[in-house]
């Protein structure tokens, strides 16, 4: 289990960068997040009501708080501002103007009908970066469709690929379109900040949740592109690899991915069934996959006359790639007996997944734990009216 915060060597990689944060939900507010763990300054701003996700429980943490917003709003100042009045407007321009980074999750448009458009932040402020996440982009037809994670896992095509080949398409138990579009953002926007170092001008970056989900069906959709096979639900097999799937223990269900003919040969010879790796059926992968119901059911019986725990331990030895079904709970005290380090204890005992980046002499810092709506209100307003805007303290 992780220290809340590791001394850092240097200074942390994005110390000294503002980033405005008028996102919700969860694609920007983790991509915020991810920049505040790496030293960022992140400024959460959110209507009078609060982010959504304040109010989305059960579950509750012990204060009361949503455990959903907890999980991607730490390291971040929360200031209230109602756009729709004209001082919280103006205080939202001044905090862009002094910003490095903007990320924003509006509806296409609704910047520009606040005045807070490309052109004139960008006349105010050129060396800004923005960012923009969107659900299908910012064309007229995008504009109208709404981002929710579920609808793009639906209509982007990953509910088809995703359950049991006789059941219903299936969403992934994540929002995992958020995810992947919240780091895709943070990819563009550090890109961004790096070409600014030479050319001393921002630039706006867009990353969609329908593009960002496309791009993340890698094998999937250049199946599709390439060849022309549109995927369909497997359960827990692969396309292209066999046996790649889980297959029921005698107290659980256990994965093995197999990769190669080696790890086939010692996996047939580990289960007491050296021949199968000699049968012209199973002996190369194209083989296999072309008779995997057939393997499926020759190696069936010989997984289930063993623990899940034996059969990790004897594969795993002999080069198998195999592991229990966890639970989530299952899965953390798995981290934390390698030493992992993935829990991290935070200000008032409030345990958080680590950031998983490991940099040798600038790590992540966890500095302050998900704020209360409006919690550095007063200082931000005071440092808005500030002339010079100096910098924030701590």
């Amino acid at each position: 289990m992780q220290a809340a915060q590791d001394p850092a060597r240097r200074r942390p990689p994005l110390e000294g960068v503002l980033v405005a944060d008028f996102s919700r939900v969860l694609a920007g507010p983790l991509a915020s997040m991810v920049l505040g763990d790496l030293g960022a300054e992140v400024i959460k701003v959110e209507r009078p009501e609060g982010d959504d996700t304040r109010a989305w429980g059960p579950p509750w943490a012990a204060d009361g708080t949503s455990t959903y917003f907890q999980s991607v709003n730490r390291n971040k100042r929360s200031i209230a501002l109602d756009l729709r009045d004209g001082g919280d407007l103006m205080a939202a321009r001044t905090l862009i103007e002094r910003a490095d980074v903007l990320i924003e999750n509006f509806r296409p448009g609704a910047m520009a009908r606040l005045g807070l458009d490309e052109g004139s932040l960008r006349a105010s402020n050129p060396r800004l970066v923005s960012c923009s996440l969107t659900g299908f982009g910012s064309t007229e037809a995008g504009a109208a469709l709404p981002g929710y994670d579920l609808m793009i896992q639906a209509v982007g095509g990953l509910m088809s690929i995703t359950g049991q080949p006789d059941g219903p398409p299936t969403k992934v138990g994540v929002a995992l379109v958020d995810i992947i579009a919240g780091l895709f953002a943070v990819v563009a926007i550090l890109a961004a900040l790096s070409e600014r170092e030479r050319s001393g001008l921002g630039q706006r970056a867009e990353v969609s949740l329908m593009g960002a989900l496309l791009a993340a069906l890698a094998n999937q959709a250049s199946g599709f592109l390439a060849a022309g096979q549109v995927p369909g639900r497997m359960g827990n097999r692969h396309p292209s690899i066999a046996p790649y799937e889980s297959f029921a223990a005698a107290d659980g269900e256990i994965v093995v991915a197999v990769g190669n003919d080696r790890q086939f040969a010692a996996l047939c010879s580990e289960l007491g069934q050296p021949a199968l790796a000699e049968d012209e059926r199973f002996a190369g992968n194209p083989s296999r996959v072309g008779h995997r119901d057939e393997l499926a059911r020759a190696l069936a019986p010989l997984f289930a006359v063993r623990t899940r725990a034996e059969l990790a331990s004897t594969l795993s030895a002999v080069g198998v790639p195999c592991g229990p079904v966890n639970d989530v709970a299952e899965a953390f005290a798995l981290a934390e007996s390698i030493g992992m380090g993935s829990i991290v204890e935070m200000a008032g005992g409030l345990r958080q997944v680590a950031n998983p980046i490991t940099l040798s002499d600038t790590p992540v810092a966890y500095r302050r734990v998900p704020p209360a709506l409006g919690a550095d209100e007063d200082e931000l307003r005071a440092w808005l009216r500030e002339d010079a805007g100096g910098g924030l303290r701590g």
